[in-house]
């Protein structure tokens, strides 16, 4: 099995390249990639719930829609953790599949063979 991360830096700054990078992590997941959504910068509020519920770009499912299916397929969301800290985010808010991480586990993930593609 591959190994594929797809690292998110936005969210309702930019809601096309949020949605897209969903759309694509969905697609590695269901072809039976070990799949990782790292989320950093802006992307860490996507691990909140609740925050996607009103992102709906046109052309795409909602991105609430995507990232329930991302779960429900066993896809992981990783959230930088320093991120996460200077946004003053909410731990018990977070989704059920997103864990808090430290860049170290993101390096060990693409040196043990990851792919790694940005949105």
């Amino acid at each position: 099995m591959a190994k594929f991360l797809v690292s998110l830096t936005n969210s309702k700054n930019d809601t096309d390249r949020a949605t897209v990078a969903f759309v694509v992590a969905n697609a590695s997941v269901a072809s039976g990639q070990e799949t990782v959504v790292f989320l950093s910068v802006e992307g860490v509020r996507l691990c909140q719930q609740g925050y996607a519920d009103d992102i709906h770009e046109e052309g795409f499912a909602p991105l609430k829609e995507l990232i329930d299916a991302y779960a429900e397929a066993g896809g992981i969301i990783w959230v930088c953790s320093p991120c996460f800290k200077k946004r003053s985010l909410d731990e018990g808010a977070m989704l059920p599949n997103a864990v808090i991480v430290g860049g170290a586990k993101v390096v060990e993930f693409l040196s043990t063979g990851g792919t790694s593609i940005c949105y």
